[in-house]
């Protein structure tokens, strides 16, 4: 993920809109998440850093945060998809500390650049794509790691890793949007 050639820190499409040439179920599930991935990363059009680091709400959240948040879901579901519930970690042992690092993920951190945070996005996307592209089976199940939000003995198949991932893409699309909107009234969904 870049920016656009005149400076004006908008994100181009490259690398979070180009899904491998797909067909089917592969290509359906790829367009939807293409789809929220876009509405997601157009909060962040012609804004500094600084203001991609603004929390404009009550909440915890700003629009580099976001990114980065949906970054760590996406790429830590598509290794699970690959690699099973070790890639996640058993979560009913997390300490403070190891929630205190998962906050930060909702966080522009000093040093982090809306580029830099876009880039991170657009390589996961990537990688998302060739990992969809080439999964022998969508069915294939993984047990879901240890959790209090996940009933016990659980499976999900890839496929619903994806479906996953898209929801909360969308989910955080329309933070975003909000954010955003509250920061300088631009308006990225309606």
């Amino acid at each position: 993920m870049t920016t656009d050639a005149s400076n004006t820190g908008e994100p181009t499409t490259r690398g979070l809109s180009e899904a491998p040439a797909l067909t089917g179920e592969r290509a359906d599930l790829l367009e939807a998440l293409v789809k929220q991935r876009h509405f997601l990363r157009f909060t962040t059009r012609d804004l500094t850093d600084e203001q991609a680091g603004l929390r404009t709400t009550a909440s915890e959240l700003c629009l580099g945060g976001l990114i980065k948040h949906v970054t760590s879901v996406e790429r830590n579901w598509t290794g699970f998809i690959v690699d099973g519930p070790s890639t996640m970690g058993d979560f009913t042992a997390m300490t403070e500390a190891d929630w205190a690092r998962r906050a930060d993920e909702f966080k522009m951190l000093p040093g982090e650049t809306l580029a830099g945070v876009l880039d991170d996005y657009a390589e996961v996307a990537r990688r998302t794509g060739e990992l969809v592209a080439t999964l022998p089976d969508l069915g294939a199940t993984q047990p879901l790691p240890k959790a209090p939000w996940f009933e016990a003995d659980t499976e999900w198949s890839a496929r619903r890793v994806l479906m996953h991932v898209i929801a909360e893409t969308a989910q955080h699309a329309g933070h975003a949007d909000i954010i955003r909107e509250t920061l300088d009234g631009a308006k990225s969904m309606g």
